[in-house]
């Protein structure tokens, strides 16, 4: 598991920070070629989910979510986004490669741990679909999460 990853494990909420310690390093045992798996995002402030939200919208480029500040499942730590790093330094948002050659693509090994353990592949959503993202079952609806107190490092209170 490279630096990168451990930090954003670090900011998740500490309920899932063990649990995604273990799905990380499940992924890199099922990935036995040249990928290893990295978060890329995990907790993520209003104020950068606003931005985000600006994005094709006020500011340029094409839209890449639909939630603003507080409806997004990353403002709360309970989600994650990841992409393949081949060899040690390209990243890679590619879902159909194979890259270790076991005749399943490397990113559908990892959507089945996650989902092993309980976390929702955005690829699966109906509309809007979002393939490096996942988030915790029973914590994705931001409206609940949005009503629960915060703790004094600004966590819900579960």
């Amino acid at each position: 598991m490279d630096k990168y990853t451990k930090e954003k494990i670090s900011l998740l909420h500490p309920f899932v920070r063990e649990e995604m310690t273990a799905i990380i390093v499940e992924c890199d045992k099922a990935l036995i070629g040249r990928a290893k798996i990295r978060i890329t995002q995990s907790l993520r402030t209003f104020e950068e989910q606003d931005a985000l939200f600006a994005i094709g919208r006020t500011t340029p480029g094409k839209k890449v979510t639909n939630a603003k500040a507080g409806q997004s499942i990353h403002n709360y730590g309970f989600a994650v986004d990841i992409c393949l790093v081949i060899d040690g330094k390209t990243a890679s948002w590619d879902t159909a490669k194979d890259w270790d050659n076991d005749q399943v693509a490397d990113w559908y090994e990892c959507v089945k741990i996650f989902a092993i353990h309980g976390w929702e592949w955005g690829g699966n959503w109906k509309t809007f679909k979002d393939l490096p993202h996942f988030d915790k079952k029973g914590f994705n609806s931001w409206q609940k999460l949005s009503k629960l107190k915060k703790d004094k490092n600004n966590y819900v209170i579960l």
